[in-house]
């Protein structure tokens, strides 16, 4: 069971660690990442940081590295903004949810379109052929 003080210590540390990334850093390797979310050990030594790369493998690879070398800065930042006994060893976890989420909604939109014009045409023709014509006289 994860305690209140464990979560506060987590959500402490995704704030900080974005920030730091979005404004902190200065290696063309770490870009485009946002940081998920961080899964801190009971004795807050540990911390899990889920971050999310755009781009290819490619992109994502040399970013992973980038954060991997910007480790030791970042707990230096960690300990200088938090009031905590041990600074937590920083573990960075490519977590590719938004890209499958991304992957899932356009094959949706490629599905769903096709269904919704084919109801709309045929709504559309069935007015057209209900619908009295305005100048015909009315008996």
């Amino acid at each position: 069971m994860t305690s209140r003080r464990t979560l506060k210590v987590a959500e402490a540390l995704r704030e900080t660690i974005a920030t730091q990334i979005l404004f902190g850093l200065k290696d063309p390797r770490v870009k485009n990442v946002t940081v998920l979310g961080v899964k801190v050990s009971g004795d807050l030594r540990n911390a899990k940081v889920y971050v999310s790369v755009m781009g290819d493998e490619k992109t994502q690879s040399l970013t992973m590295h980038g954060l991997n070398s910007a480790r030791g800065f970042l707990q230096s930042k960690i300990a200088d903004e938090l009031n905590l006994r041990y600074t937590p060893i920083l573990e960075f976890v490519l977590d590719d949810g938004v890209k499958k989420s991304i992957r899932a909604s356009e094959l949706l939109r490629g599905v769903i379109p096709e269904s919704d014009q084919s109801a709309e045409e045929s709504v559309a023709s069935d007015e057209e052929t209900t619908a009295a014509p305005e100048d015909s006289p009315v008996e």
